[in-house]
């Protein structure tokens, strides 16, 4: 389908041009140059270092200096004496690590004619074809969830065609041997990064078959003459078992999935690979509409949006992350980091970690409404093994039970503070992502398994608050101190305070929802307690004197060194949570408006794409449009749609994808909002396989910015209440019942 397709034409000139492949664990950037073609390959487990825990014992004997001196309103001190004695150790989690490339040479004696490259988002096929000595050439690459390799097949409507040279090499320290069977194979070992040694071993090969013609070995590569057909079958893989476990056997783990999947003739492979991938990424639809636009290349569409009538690209936006989503985080792969799992460089940006002060959770936004359930279950298991290391962290750095994740983790589940106290001292990483998951169990068919499986861990989540809220002098409020407001700098020259707004949001969002858990689950009167002595003792949020929501307990904003800040921590409780609301809250929910039009529209990538949820829950469809449009642009998006923070970082892509659907359908606990920030570029369109709160799938239609057609099925029993405008109807449905209407009831 073309409202599926990246297309170009013209080669990647930039990796950020190269189209992405990926099955959750292997990813392949391909550049599809007819003369020099290059894939990159990544493979999710590969990072520096290796297991360790980077907990600092000096840290307990200062946490009360350093809280008292919040107290006192010495914050600058306070955040002097944080960064030397409060800090992890190391102060650097290790990065996430390019693995090897391949490089195919091929000599045309003419130029080459009618190029043209793609990337199907739903066959997740990369193709290049052209036409050189009037013989066309067509390439075609994927790398496989079913078989585990990526796949490359070059082909040409003349038989003896094909001549390459085909070499592998890494920017890692190991060993290229050239095998028997025409075969080439990299090993070697990871890097060791802030005085962590290196633990990890990998290896990278490709096993070649050719129909007609000969394969040798030359110049430390295979030279292909004269073959009809050649197809290359390439796999990575590390020692990584667990993050405390890299006794795994990389070399025999490619050989055994190349030889499995050799085996196979190339039709099996592709069908076997598009259904699989089709199960996932035809479960949702979109169609926002056509114009002229949509016809031409992907990197020219993208130039023109901001001024132009392209309506079909917002809808390929949303489709291409989740084509994202479901090449980065499988079951049973590592979840999404800050670049999915692309990435070409030994430094990184960020070390291309999980950096969970905003960008690890907003790269799970999109997979629960737009029907991509399993996608969260890497999350799902990194949040287990981060209950496991961080108790470690909360223990030896606060005397505290249970666990806690700051800002950042990496393949090793390390949980300390790091970089900086500015930016490292915030305790409520893992707060945050317990309420995310607990709020994303209630799009399931079967929420109570999952809120029974997150429920252990989310316990000892709370006890970790419970050891260290402290009350806030002169008050009746509990606050974490100390803490920031991510990544903000308030007007006394620190980060570091005490009660920023978002610690207190996060926690009742985290706490309100565990509260029933607990009582459903029965046997906790302890942990029932303690929620109900908390909840009511935390910061209510406050409107500041020039009507905006307050970042900090204080009125301080107008004051904050940074103005335009990219974080907007403080807007947490209108977007992603439902505390601000323009029904229920309509005042707080005006002082967070305030506070949008403060900061500004423009910010880096993902700093746009939450900007566009914020404005979507404030009902403002022409807004969101305009932000969408500053996202939409070649400042914002490289040519092949990953977000340029800049440079590229992902969470954008999956933040921006998640605004565009929350500016058609807004699901919040009892109440389907249907089209309640629709802009007036996008008239008429429709929706399939939306997932909502309840367990229900939405199918909608509309024309003219009112709902044609509306269908809701249970995959179990839910009373919700419909919405359009302020008309509102209530469903009652039961487990496998649907509900159709023609929309005229809601109008």
């Amino acid at each position: 389908m073309t409202a599926h397709l990246l297309w170009y034409d013209t080669p990647a000139q930039l990796w950020t041009d190269a189209l992405p492949l990926g099955n959750g664990r292997l990813g392949a950037m391909v550049f599809g140059d007819p003369l020099r073609e290059h894939l990159q390959i990544n493979e999710s487990t590969f990072w520096a270092g290796g297991p360790y825990q980077p907990v600092n014992p000096d840290a307990i004997d200062h946490l009360e200096t350093v809280r008292q001196l919040i107290f006192d309103g010495r914050y600058a001190d306070a955040e002097t004496l944080a960064e030397k004695h409060l800090m992890a150790r190391p102060i650097k989690q290790m990065s996430y690590q390019p693995i090897g490339d391949l490089h195919l040479e091929f000599d045309h004696r003419e130029s080459v004619s009618g190029y043209r490259r793609a990337l199907d988002l739903d066959t997740a096929i990369a193709t290049s074809s052209y036409t050189a000595d009037g013989i066309a050439y067509l390439r075609e690459a994927f790398v496989s969830p079913v078989d585990g390799v990526l796949v490359l097949r070059l082909s040409a409507d003349r038989k003896r065609a094909i001549s390459c040279r085909i070499s592998i090499d890494s920017p890692q320290q190991g060993e290229m041997r050239i095998g028997q069977g025409s075969q080439l194979s990299f090993s070697g070992k990871g890097k060791a990064e802030s005085g962590i040694a290196a633990a990890l071993r990998f290896a990278f090969g490709i096993r070649l078959i050719n129909s007609g013609g000969t394969v040798n070995a030359s110049g430390g590569g295979l030279s292909v003459e004269g073959a009809d057909e050649v197809l290359i079958f390439l796999d990575a893989a590390t020692s990584f078992r667990r993050y405390d476990d890299v006794l795994g056997h990389p070399d025999r783990d490619i050989v055994d999935r190349i030889e499995r999947a050799a085996s196979r003739d190339f039709v099996s492979l592709r069908d076997d690979h598009i259904e699989e991938h089709r199960r996932l990424f035809g479960a949702f639809a979109i169609d926002l509409g056509s114009a002229p636009a949509a016809s031409l290349p992907t990197d020219q569409r993208i130039a023109g949006f901001a001024g132009g009538d392209d309506p079909a690209l917002a809808a390929l936006y949303v489709q291409f992350g989740r084509y994202l989503m479901i090449a980065s985080s499988r079951p049973g792969t590592q979840p999404a980091n800050l670049q999915g799992i692309w990435n070409a460089e030994t430094e990184p940006p960020w070390g291309s970690k999980y950096t969970a002060n905003i960008n690890l959770q907003m790269n799970y936004w999109l997979p629960a409404p737009a029907n991509l359930r399993e996608c969260l279950e890497p999350l799902v298991a990194m949040a287990e093994e981060l209950a496991e290391t961080g108790k470690a962290t909360a223990h030896v750095h606060y005397r505290a039970r249970g666990w806690v994740m700051h800002h950042n983790t990496d393949l090793w589940r390390a949980t300390g503070p790091i970089d900086g106290a500015k930016w490292g001292l915030w305790p409520t990483g893992g707060i945050w992502l317990m309420a995310q998951l607990l709020d994303a169990c209630d799009y399931l068919d079967d929420a109570e398994a999952m809120r029974r499986r997150l429920f252990p861990i989310a316990r000892e989540a709370a006890h970790f608050l419970f050891d260290v809220l402290v009350p806030f002098p002169g008050t009746n409020y509990l606050v974490t101190n100390p803490s920031l407001s991510p990544e903000n700098v308030h007007p006394y020259g620190a980060s570091i305070c005490a009660g920023p707004a978002m610690d207190s949001q996060l926690i009742r969002d985290f706490l309100g929802l565990l509260r029933p858990l607990a009582l459903s689950i029965g046997g906790e009167p302890d942990l029932v307690a303690d929620i109900d002595r908390v909840l009511p003792r935390l910061a209510p949020d406050r409107i500041g004197a020039n009507g905006q929501l307050q970042e900090w307990l204080e009125d301080w904003d107008m004051q904050a060194p940074e103005m335009h800040h990219r974080h907007v921590s403080h807007l947490y409780g209108l977007y992603p949570s439902w505390q601000i609301d323009m029904d229920r809250t309509p005042d707080l929910a005006a002082a967070a408006r305030r506070s949008l039009e403060i900061r500004g529209d423009d910010a880096t990538g993902w700093g746009i794409g939450w900007r566009i949820n914020l404005w979507a829950r404030l009902r403002d469809g022409n807004h969101a449009h305009n932000v969408l449009k500053l996202l939409l642009t070649p400042e914002r998006s490289y040519k092949n749609l990953f977000d340029a923070h800049p440079p590229f970082q992902i969470d954008g892509n999956f933040g921006g994808a998640a605004g565009i659907v929350e500016m058609l359908v807004q699901s919040r606990p009892g109440e389907i909002h249907l089209l309640p920030a629709l802009p007036t570029a996008w008239p008429g369109g429709r929706i399939r396989g939306l997932r909502l709160r309840g367990g229900m799938l939405l199918d909608l239609d509309w024309e003219d910015g009112e709902p044609l057609t509306i269908r809701l099925t249970a995959s179990r029993n839910v009373s919700s209440i419909l919405r359009f405008g302020q008309t509102r109807r209530k469903v009652d449905l039961a487990a496998g019942e649907s509900f159709f209407e023609g929309g005229s009831e809601l109008r």
